[in-house]
């Protein structure tokens, strides 16, 4: 009896190390894996996309829904309704023109040529520079690179002089060198004179006609308008145009003043809007609507392209004789609705 229960036990002792190899297997197959993490990265980066993408679609819902007042609401902030009034034809803007000095055309177009050849020539010695130096053809790094740093400068003054010459002469700086050259020979012999017109009290410049009348001593001028001026004058703090006289009258010089009647560009009807109306945002200048009435007044916006100022209104196309037009209280609905944008009356008024 002892020896087949000593064979059993030493069975039993065999079989230990595969029981245990089996449970170790069992327990490693059963603990869970951890996720790869670029796998866990990536699911966690498209649901804030998914998200973002939600968010920003309600921002665009939010933004194109119709702004909602109550009667009392919008009799609180107060709001005044106007329908849009007819114009068929926009009057003539009255201007003050002064004729201004061709030597100071000289220096700032010769500044701007002398600038980039002078961006030129650097940029060529650089190249140059850096040639020799890879071919080691007694060129040393430090000269290469002090020729790139030169380039850099000149580019850099070029730019600026460039800039500065089209803010100041605005369209002159798209014409031609063979263009400018003509032009400046006839404002040297006195054939030709260049005038900025200025309107009184208005900074945002409108399109106007190509033609254009200025009056010296009770007589008319044609001129041609070339096109608006960036810059705005310091003393005058008013909008420009660049206006060429093909044929100046004797005695009318540098410096002198003369009254310019410009025509509005409206070749088309359009109506008629207070100042106050009209916003400016990104996408361009709009009014606000009321498009429905009842228990609520829902406004929304509506895009406008202003064609002319005509005394404290603009002359705009975009709208029709019956919209009922907002022109008291526009900013109170910019900043219920929150778009970065700007009243066209508080742009004149700052």
């Amino acid at each position: 009896m002892v020896r087949p229960r000593a064979a059993d036990l030493m069975r039993c002792a065999a079989a230990l190390p595969l029981m245990l190899l089996m449970a170790v297997a069992a327990v490693s197959g059963a603990a869970p894996q951890e996720p790869d993490e670029p796998d866990e990265q990536k699911d966690r980066q498209e649901q804030g996309d998914r998200q973002e993408q939600k968010e920003h679609n309600n921002d665009e819902k939010e933004a194109a829904a119709p702004l909602a007042l109550t009667p009392s609401q919008q009799q609180a902030v107060g709001i005044r309704i106007e329908h849009p009034l007819s114009l068929s034809t926009a009057p003539a803007i009255e201007a003050y023109g002064t004729v201004l000095d061709p030597a100071a055309l000289v220096t700032d177009l010769g500044r701007m040529e002398s600038a980039q050849a002078s961006a030129a020539a650097a940029e060529a010695e650089s190249a140059r520079l850096q040639r020799l130096y890879r071919d080691d053809a007694q060129a040393s790094l430090k000269a290469s690179q002090a020729a790139q740093a030169q380039a850099v400068e000149t580019q850099a003054q070029s730019r600026a002089a460039a800039m500065s010459f089209a803010l100041q002469w605005g369209p002159l700086a798209g014409w031609s060198a063979a263009q400018r050259g003509a032009l400046l020979g006839s404002l040297g012999n006195g054939q030709r004179l260049l005038l900025r017109a200025e309107v009184p009290g208005r900074r945002l410049a409108s399109d106007v006609d190509p033609r254009a009348l200025v009056e010296v001593d009770g007589v008319n001028v044609a001129a041609r308008v070339l096109g608006p001026l960036a810059r705005t004058d310091a003393q005058s703090q008013s909008a420009g145009w660049l206006l060429l006289l093909e044929h100046a009258p004797p005695g009318l010089g540098p410096g002198a003043r003369a009254l310019v009647r410009l025509r509005p560009a409206a070749s088309t009807p359009g109506l008629l809007v207070p100042a106050t109306a009209l916003v400016y945002a990104e996408e361009g200048a709009y009014v606000y609507r009321q498009v429905s009435a009842g228990d609520t007044f829902r406004y929304a916006p509506a895009a406008v392209k202003p064609l002319a100022r005509v005394g404290n209104a603009w002359l705009v196309e975009g709208l029709a004789r019956t919209d009922q037009v907002v022109v008291q209280g526009a900013g109170v609905l910019w900043s219920l609705q929150g778009v970065a944008s700007f009243s066209a009356a508080e742009e004149e008024h700052d």
